[in-house]
Parts: C-alpha cells; structure tokens; sequence
C-alpha cells in the first residue's frame, strides 16, 4: 500500500498550542514499523491552479502571500508563516497523491489531511485548503473519475466541504457528526447525521451502515475520499462522541469492505484527533492504517 506522508512539513506553532503537530511524526513512525512492506512517499506540492479547482484566487494569493487579516488567522487557528503555507500546500497534494494511487492498489492513505473546515474563500479550524474537494475535483477534471462520494466520520461537520461542493452534482457529501460541536452553524452536506452527545458503538455502526446504504442508493461512485477522524474516540478532548477504540475499528473495516465489494478505490485521510494523550491518537490512526493496508490490493 502506497502511504503519503507530510510531517517534514512542520507549523512553527506557540508553545502550549492544542493543535497535535507532532503527532503527524509519530504517526508515520509507527506505521514504518508496523507496516515495513509499505511504501512511503513524501507529499507533493499543489500548484494554485489545483488549488483553484475548490478556492478562490484571490483566498489563495492573499494565504501565499501572508496578506490574510488577524480576524482570518483566529479563525484558522494558526498564526500565518511560509512554513504554514508549504505545509498545507502538501497535506493537499498527499490526499491527490493516495487517490491517484488507490486506482493502481485499491486503497492509500495520507497520514494527514481531512481539512474539511476549509471554505472557498476563507479557512476555518485548523484548516487552510480542502483537500478533499480539491482532490475530487481534479479527479474529474483529469477524467479518471466521473463520479467522487467523500465520506466524511470527523466528529466535526465537514462545513467547509459542504459549502464549496453544494452545486456539484459528480460529488456526493457524506457528513457523519456530533450535533452540539464546532462548527455550531452547520452547513448542508448531500446527507448529514447528526450524532447526541455520547453516542457509543452500537448506534454509531447502526447510522454509519445505512447511511452507506442511502448513499448507494442514490449515488454510483468510481471513488471514495474517506476521512477517517479519530476524535469520534471516547477520550477525545474535542470529541463529544463516546466511541470505544474497537468502535473505531469497525467502523473502519465497514468503510473499507463497502469499497472492497463494489469494486470501488478509496483514499483515506486522517483528519481530526486530538486525544488527551497523543499516543492514543496515534494509536486510533494506525489502527485505521492497518486496517486499510489489509484492504490493499483487494477492491
């Protein structure tokens, strides 16, 4: 399995931020030891002009160019640095990277990416350009794809994806999510679950599969962008959600073997995670990847 890995690419960030930026090289560390036989690849740069499948021009000069506003910096959650720039310039590319893969492989992962938060004109949450939505655009652009369903199970509403892709009838937006979390004014996904507070495994499954269903019902994908967030875990400090690690692995096999029995490639992303202890993010994380690498290979 071809694994996209972005984590040279580092934010200069204050001491005592509560974005997990370490945890990108944790990650790739653990999966080295636990998947040897995969094959590593760096994060390519991503050209405006990809970059202008999902955003605005002008958004883009103005974060290239260090001219977005204090109020636009607050509300992406990172002072604005080149290194920022660069990094998610590559985060980008890596999602492109593993859906251009999974067509030779059937299944890739970037170790980062799920930047759902991003809108067209602004960034929001951690979240600077859309990977996915930029991703599945260029898919189509470059005729590899007629059709993208992005499957979305951040404990956080993918607004921003939403938002950019309302109109776009060859991507389907699929938003699995905690009702009372960020982003507090939700956007409209083709078909949003809205979770309780604490719901566990059992529900959890339950929604995700017919959801599943009612997305293949409407919808005949050539590829999935899968965002396989890790803050849906019981012991997230952004979470709200009351999964159990093994929750988390289940719901990563369905994912993977509802691809796997349509004959469907899908590139998985990480997205969120921000455990009380980063080695238990970490660990969700590398659950997800070997649980795809088991999948490579065989959709």
């Amino acid at each position: 399995m071809k694994i996209i890995y972005s984590d040279k690419f580092v934010l200069p960030l204050p001491a005592g931020h509560r974005f997990p930026m370490q945890k990108y090289r944790l990650l790739r560390e653990a999966v080295e030891a636990a998947l040897p036989h995969a094959h590593f690849m760096e994060a390519p740069y991503t050209t405006d002009g990809v970059l202008a499948l999902a955003h605005h021009p002008d958004y883009i000069h103005r974060v290239a160019h260090g001219l977005l506003t204090a109020e636009e910096q607050r509300a992406i959650g990172f002072p604005w640095s080149l290194e920022m720039v660069e990094r998610s310039r590559r985060a980008t590319g890596a999602t492109i990277a593993a859906c251009r893969a999974a067509f030779e492989d059937g299944v890739a992962v970037n170790l980062a990416g799920g930047t759902h938060h991003a809108h067209a004109d602004r960034g929001e949450g951690f979240c600077i350009f859309n990977d996915a939505a930029i991703a599945s655009r260029l898919m189509v652009a470059e005729r590899r794809v007629s059709r993208v369903a992005i499957v979305d199970l951040d404990v956080h509403q993918g607004n921003g994806t939403a938002s950019i892709l309302a109109r776009d009838d060859a991507i389907f937006t699929l938003s699995i999510h905690a009702r009372n979390n960020y982003p507090f004014v939700k956007a409209e996904s083709d078909k949003d679950i809205a979770l309780e507070d604490g719901t566990t495994d059992a529900m959890y499954l339950t929604e995700l599969n017919n959801a599943l269903d009612d997305l293949f019902a409407h919808f005949s994908p050539d590829l999935i962008i899968y965002l396989a967030g890790a803050d849906v875990h019981e012991n997230d400090r952004l979470g709200k959600l009351s999964l159990t690690s093994e929750g988390l692995a289940a719901r990563d096999r369905l994912v993977c073997e509802v691809a796997r029995d349509r004959g469907i490639p899908i590139a998985i992303a990480m997205a969120g995670g921000y455990g009380k202890e980063i080695e238990q993010t970490v660990a969700i994380h590398l659950q997800t990847v070997v649980i795809a690498d088991s999948f490579c290979k065989s959709v």
